[in-house]
């Protein structure tokens, strides 16, 4: 009876289907098919003399990742003017319906089949892929991640059961939430609309061959006073304030970012001439006691940029929400959070945009704040390297200390680059991450002032000196790393760019974590990427460069592929392929060869890393449980 349903027809229709061109130099051509959608298959055959043909395709329902319109190519003949698209595991099939009713239940059909599918896309491509690129953003990787927010997604997806377990449960009536959606008014014109797009702009993601003679990347992070510094409140710009007491945060008149009573016109206005990515304000709605975020966001070619009003929501149990699943006590809670995590908005909320002309002036540093350190006191002695930012000195602190200096020039990292990473410094304090000293940050170039390591970073010193190691050195390594990331993950900080590049050998051979450029702080273990952040591939998991979706789990996916390294003494993973070839290749399941000087048991805990399902992956705190007996049983 099962298998009479699986193969019983849900819908029948001869409709157009567009080459798939699986050759690079196979030309485009159109053909009438027969498609026919059961519960397990969407398959299509040769139609003739009223006759069902040949089965020339089909593929699984299981595998199909993305079921959604396309927008149409310029001088598009009428009987292609309904296109559609299925995104599966192995390709990406167009086909045209002959009129928009037909199209829509094709829609609606096939997304019903597909709800709850795994790897459902959270972004997809809006246009063709002709000529060896796509139309919507230009990239030339039939693979590569998708530029436009899917909105089904959010009704599609079905969270897995280790999901399942930190959603809060609301009553019935509110499992309808919105997921971020926008508001509008039928009255009123606005730029925003509700297909929320945004460019990932692949050639930003950087390629992931390190450069030997940098050492710009190499610093971060720690102090134990963090209880100092006010991570939701940023009330400067290039500085750093001290907290305000937990009894004044519900007054919102003390954040840079509330607008009081302004228009939602006055809002689009001071937005756009602030200009940047991430610009918000929050604002009083026009219902008495109700909020408004309004977010600017810039894609790129974009000279004008869109306004999203997002309204402030209040569940049940009387808690806050931007975004379905993720509510808070209060506003500025609630913006924190958002501040970090974009969370189904089309940004992450990064530059407080003021009504008050001096609330945020165009410099504010540290003055006597703890972290600003007197620039007369340090002593720059000679440079380490050069890179992205600026120049790595070698210096003394007061006369006495070794220190790194990292010098930012005018105009080479942003305000929010800054900011994000030397807060993220503050917080931070374990013997395996690389100590924080402070900032210099009254004027240019800027000082990031950290603990100076003696070797220098780890993927230099693997090529140079590590054919002089043994193997339980290499192996002690990988264990240095691996406490400082699950002290990350203890913490709720996901690295996001953990690599050999990115740590730094002390005298002693000891390894800490560096490089806290991209790390965010998450509430649950997820943070979910929003407009063209950079990431390297190579070190990246599946779910990163298909869904720009970050946990403490992809960061194991970058530890295994650092074990590599360490074990491989510095060679480049996957040096045979570049960054598009490396997705499709991990996305068919290919993973590195086991290193020469690497036992099947090592290989084995590096393997484990590169599960295709996050949650099938250990955590940090069990890939030291699993190091720990080999730590004992190699040393001499």
């Amino acid at each position: 009876m099962d298998d009479s349903m699986d193969t019983k027809s849900i819908l029948e229709e001869l409709l157009l289907k567009r080459s798939q061109q699986k050759k690079k130099m196979s030309p485009n051509n159109y053909k009438e098919r027969l498609f026919v959608l059961t519960k397990t298959n969407l398959s299509y055959y040769e139609y003739d003399k009223m006759k069902r043909g040949s089965r020339k395709g089909s593929i699984d329902i299981k595998n199909i990742r993305c079921v959604e319109k396309v927008n149409l190519e310029e001088q598009t003949p009428v009987e292609r003017q309904y296109p559609f698209q299925i995104v599966y595991k192995d390709g990406l099939l167009y086909v045209y319906a002959s009129n928009e009713e037909s199209r829509s239940q094709w829609l609606k059909a096939l997304q019903n089949e597909i709800r709850g599918n795994p790897h459902l896309l959270i972004k997809y491509h809006s246009g063709f892929f002709v000529d060896g690129k796509f139309l919507c953003c230009q990239q030339s990787c039939k693979a590569a991640p998708g530029c436009t927010l899917w909105e089904a997604y959010a009704d599609l997806h079905i969270a897995t059961k280790e999901e399942k377990l930190r959603v809060p449960t609301f009553p019935d009536r509110m499992l309808k939430i919105p997921r971020a959606v926008p508001i509008f008014k039928m009255d009123e014109p606005s730029s925003s609309t509700t297909l929320v797009q945004y460019d990932s702009d692949s050639k930003k993601n950087y390629d992931s061959q390190p450069n030997v003679n940098m050492r710009s990347e190499d610093f971060a992070c720690s102090n134990q006073r963090e209880k100092n510094v006010n991570h939701s409140t940023s009330k400067m710009s290039w500085g750093f304030t001290e907290s305000s007491s937990s009894e004044e945060e519900e007054n919102l008149d003390d954040y840079d970012w509330f607008a009081g009573n302004i228009s939602r016109s006055q809002a689009e206005q001071l937005l756009r001439q602030k200009g940047k990515e991430g610009a918000f304000m929050v604002r009083n709605s026009s219902q008495v006691g109700m909020y408004t975020v309004s977010l600017f966001s810039k894609a790129v070619n974009d000279k004008k940029g869109t306004v999203k009003h997002y309204h402030v929501h209040t569940n049940a149990e009387n808690k806050l929400y931007l975004a379905e699943n993720y509510c808070f006590d209060s506003i500025p809670k609630l913006i924190h959070y958002h501040q970090h995590n974009s969370a189904g908005m089309i940004t992450r909320l990064r530059h407080p945009v003021s009504t008050k002309a001096n609330k945020v002036p165009t410099s504010v540093s540290l003055g006597s704040g703890i972290w600003e350190l007197k620039r007369e006191e340090i002593t720059l002695l000679k440079e380490l390297g050069s890179g992205q930012f600026g120049v790595v000195h070698l210096g003394k602190w007061k006369g006495q200390y070794d220190v790194a200096i990292k010098m930012i020039k005018e105009g080479s990292m942003s305000e929010d680059e800054f900011f994000q990473e030397a807060q993220t410094m503050m917080k931070l304090n374990h013997p395996k991450l690389v100590k924080f000293y402070g900032v210099c940050s009254k004027r240019y170039p800027i000082y990031i002032v950290t603990e100076y390591i003696t070797n220098g970073c780890l993927l230099n010193y693997l090529k140079s000196h590590g054919k002089g190691l043994e193997t339980y050195q290499l192996l002690e390594m990988c264990y240095d790393v691996c406490e400082g990331m699950a002290f990350l993950e203890s913490h709720q900080f996901i690295h996001r760019d953990l690599a050999a590049r990115n740590c730094l050998v002390d005298s002693d051979l000891s390894v800490k974590v560096s490089d806290f450029g991209m790390t965010r702080y998450v509430l649950d273990d997820q943070y979910v990427s929003s407009v063209g952040t950079k990431f390297p591939v190579k070190w990246s998991a599946p779910e990163v460069f298909h869904y720009f979706k970050y946990s403490s789990k992809s960061d194991v996916w970058a530890f295994g592929i650092l074990m590599w390294e360490v074990f491989s003494l510095g060679k480049q993973p996957y040096d045979l392929y570049d960054n598009s070839q490396v997705v499709v290749k991990v996305s068919q399941g290919h993973r590195l060869y086991r290193p020469k000087l690497a036992s099947d048991t090592v290989y084995q805990i590096m393997y484990s890393c590169w599960h295709e399902l996050p949650e099938k992956r250990p955590t940090f705190q069990q890939l030291l449980a699993s190091i720990e007996p080999l730590r004992e049983k190699d040393k001499p």
